[in-house]
C-alpha cells in the first residue's frame, strides 16, 4: 500500500509512520521537519500546511493518516488536496463535554481555528470535534475517526506515566494520590500506531476511543511498584486538600502529581475501551 501520514515525525505519527514500513508500505511524511525526522525507510516531503501541500496537492494514496494537532483548517484542506480509499483522522478523548460523568458522549460544540483565542482544553476539545465532523462530511461514514486518551511510550515528551516509572524506581517515601477510586487508564503509542495501519490495511471505519481497558489509579501504581521500586519503598497516600494546599497540580505540568484528577475529571481516564478493542486495538 501507499500511505501517506500527515506529520510522521513525532510520538504517534513517527510511530505509524514507522509501523507501516515495518510491514513493507511505501510511506510518505508530510511535514516541515523542524520537531523530528520520518523514520528510516519513509519518504519525507516538506510541506507547510498553513499555505498548502505543495507536490502532494491532488495526488492519490491508498491510505492517509492525518494527525493535525488543533486545526480544522489542515484538515479541510488535506480532504481536497489528496485522495485515498481509506482515511483515518486521530482525534482525541478532549472532545468530550462531560469528563465528571462516566459514559457521558455528549461533545463539545465545534469550534472554527483562531490564532489570537488563548489555548484551552475545551478549545483543544472543540476544534478537534471541527476536525471530525470536516471528515464526516467529506468521506461520510466511510472514515476511521480515533479518539486518542492517554497515549504514553518512546517519544511521550509529557512523560506522564512514564514519571511514576522513574519515581518509584528511585524508591524511599513517595507521595501518590489518595484516591482510591479514581480510575486510569492509557494505550501505548506502539499498539495505537499498529491498529492505526490494521485499520488501513482492512479498511476499518468507525469513530472509537483509542484506549486501554481501565484500571484504578492505586493498582496501577501498585503494580510499577512492584515491577521496578526497591524493597523498602513506601507509597504515602496523601489526600486531596493537603496536596491543593501546598499547590500540587493535578495531570501534568510543573509541580503536578501525573495522572492525578480532581473530580470535576474523574471520568477523562474511564472511557469505554470495549469498542475499540472488539475492533482490534
Amino acid at each position: 500500500m501507499r500511505i501517506l501520514v500527515l506529520g510522521g515525525t513525532v510520538f504517534l505519527g513517527k510511530a505509524t509512520a514507522a509501523e507501516a514500513v515495518g510491514r513493507g508500505h511505501d510511506v510518505v511524511c508530510a511535514a516541515r521537519g523542524q520537531s523530528g525526522q520520518a523514520p528510516a525507510g519513509a519518504t519525507h516531503v516538506v510541506v507547510d500546511r498553513d499555505v498548502d501541500l505543495g507536490p502532494l496537492e491532488g495526488a492519490r494514496f491508498d491510505a492517509v493518516v492525518d494527525l493535525a494537532t488543533m486545526s480544522v483548517t489542515w484538515v479541510r484542506r488535506a480532504l481536497r488536496s489528496v485522495s485515498a480509499d481509506h482515511w483515518t483522522f486521530v482525534s482525541s478523548c478532549s472532545v468530550y463535554a462531560d469528563h465528571s460523568t462516566p459514559g457521558s458522549t455528549a461533545t463539545l460544540a465545534p469550534l472554527e481555528d483562531d490564532h489570537d483565542a488563548p489555548m484551552s482544553p475545551d478549545r483543544y476539545g472543540a476544534i478537534k470535534v471541527a476536525s471530525e465532523n470536516a471528515v464526516r462530511d467529506a468521506r461520510g461514514d466511510d472514515a476511521f475517526i480515533v479518539r486518542a486518551g492517554l497515549i504514553t511510550g518512546p517519544g511521550d515528551k509529557s512523560d506522564r506515566f512514564g514519571y511514576w516509572v522513574n519515581r518509584l524506581a528511585k524508591g524511599g517515601r513517595v507521595a501518590v494520590p489518595d484516591a482510591p477510586d479514581q480510575p486510569a487508564q492509557h494505550v501505548d503509542v506502539r499498539d495505537l500506531a499498529a491498529w492505526i495501519v490494521d485499520a488501513a490495511e482492512q479498511r476499518v471505519t468507525g469513530t472509537y476511543d483509542a484506549i486501554g481497558p481501565a484500571n484504578p489509579l492505586s493498582l496501577v501504581l501498585g503494580e510499577i511498584a512492584g515491577a521496578v521500586a526497591p524493597q523498602g519503598t513506601q507509597l504515602v497516600r496523601v489526600p486531596d486538600d493537603v496536596l491543593q494546599r501546598h499547590e500540587v497540580t493535578p495531570w501534568a505540568g510543573p509541580r503536578s502529581l501525573p495522572l492525578w484528577l480532581p473530580p470535576s475529571h474523574r471520568a477523562l481516564m474511564f472511557r469505554d475501551a470495549g469498542p475499540a478493542l472488539a475492533a482490534g486495538l
